[in-house]
């Protein structure tokens, strides 16, 4: 039952995962088209250099919940690589649930009216020629930290069976290993 729930969340955070590596490339290809627009033809676009950092900022907060599935978040590994594998799960159930949870949860009902502001006064660019709708970026914040949320439920889920020894815990290589 466990592994099953583990894999449904797992997938979800790769679906996500896979949708901020998407968008990625989108950002690549609007950066090169605005930079070639800009120094080759002298032309450039507000909205192209706007959409560059909305992009970017979907792509970071989107790539938070895959990169908790992946153990790719920052945490203090010199203490942390010499536990053994039962305390490493209680150290991030415990973490999750202490620190992470109740972040995301704070930041989601502090920015629902964020995004309901914007959207009420109908909030656009400063910037002539820039983006409308503002409300569509901001949107992402409080999805993101929805989605963080659903991903940490996975990361539980996999600590929980790491405790019962179902499952060990992912290995980190260091820049040694791969030389």
């Amino acid at each position: 039952m466990l592994l099953k729930t583990e894999r449904i969340l797992d997938r979800f955070s790769d679906i996500v995962g896979w949708i901020a590596g998407v968008l990625m490339l989108v950002m690549l290809v609007n950066v090169f088209y605005d930079a070639i627009m800009r120094y080759f033809f002298r032309s450039g676009s507000i909205a192209m250099q706007e959409m560059e950092w909305h992009l970017f900022s979907v792509v970071f907060l989107l790539g938070m919940s895959y990169t908790l599935k992946e153990e790719g978040h920052v945490r203090v590994d010199i203490l942390y690589d010499n536990f053994k594998p039962k305390l490493k799960a209680i150290i991030n159930i415990a973490g999750t649930f202490l620190f992470l949870i109740p972040l995301a949860i704070l930041i989601i009902n502090g920015s629902v009216w964020f995004v309901h502001e914007a959207y009420v006064m109908g909030e656009i660019s400063g910037d002539p020629g820039g983006l409308t709708r503002r409300y569509l970026i901001k949107a992402v914040i409080p999805i993101s930290f929805v989605c963080l949320i659903i991903s940490s439920a996975g990361f539980v889920v996999r600590n929980i069976r790491m405790y019962r020894g179902l499952e060990f815990p992912p290995q980190h290589h260091t820049e040694d290993d791969v030389l």
